[in-house]
């Protein structure tokens, strides 16, 4: 395998990771309670999202064909 060099960079290619398997089992569980910020974040901006699409297309308060029918009317 050629190696050249790009203003001073090296390639570098991982073939093995070596770790206990208790380590690699707590790591797991630690990126798991990481992970769980991460899930009430996204389901916090999918449903802003749906609620604007909701809006938009006229599902909320029985809102469908209300531009057929002249208009909401308040």
């Amino acid at each position: 395998m050629e190696e050249k060099e790009r203003g001073g960079e090296q390639r570098v290619v991982v073939t093995d990771i070596r770790m206990p398997f208790w380590s690699m089992v707590v790591f797991m569980i630690k990126w798991v309670f990481a992970s769980i910020p991460a899930m009430i974040v996204l389901s916090i901006v999918m449903t802003v999202l749906m609620m604007i699409a909701a809006a938009l297309t006229g599902s909320f308060w029985n809102m469908q064909g209300v531009f057929e029918r002249g208009g909401p009317s308040f």
